[in-house]
């Protein structure tokens, strides 16, 4: 898998996907809080894996929170962490199978990486990408020339 470039300083605006998704589905994206580290930890570790979840336990040592979450109600939908492997690095991220389609994944993206020109980067690296075409797409990244070899290359994985 491949290292992507994001240019921060045109990434396109989600408002209007974020505010569909409250009114019409109650969904909302926010930066979660101290007492809900366990819960999204827990909730990662799940459906994702035991490694994206210690990923957004890092991402809990950061005030504000280096991570967005998708909620409806007392659900969790999908979650966004950035900074919580190396720095200027988006990722991990995920979004429910039953929930995809919707621009949640989109809209934690998005949220994220504009978190990122926040702090002051102009560019911010995702990591390990899956989804090349959709990245390309929904934020015009750019694969990175032999980035094959990543931070990942010898990442000790947890047994199941």
């Amino acid at each position: 898998m491949q290292d992507m470039l994001v240019r921060l300083l045109d990434l396109p605006d989600c408002s209007k996907d974020e505010r569909h998704l409250l009114e019409s589905e109650n969904i909302i994206i926010k930066r979660p809080i101290a007492p809900e580290k366990s819960i999204i930890t827990n909730w990662v570790t799940s459906n994702f894996s035991a490694n994206w979840g210690d990923e957004v336990d890092v991402s809990f040592a950061s005030l504000p929170v280096n991570c967005f979450v998708a909620q409806r109600e007392q659900s969790i939908l999908g979650f966004a962490c950035f900074e919580s492997t190396s720095k200027n690095f988006f990722g991990p991220t995920g979004v429910l199978a039953s929930e995809r389609g919707k621009n949640i994944g989109k809209i934690l993206l998005i949220k994220s990486l504009n978190a990122l020109k926040e702090i002051g980067y102009a560019y911010a690296v995702i990591g390990g990408v899956g989804p090349i075409e959709y990245y390309q797409k929904v934020v015009n990244a750019r694969v990175i020339e032999q980035s094959e070899k990543s931070i990942y290359q010898n990442l000790l994985k947890h047994r199941k």
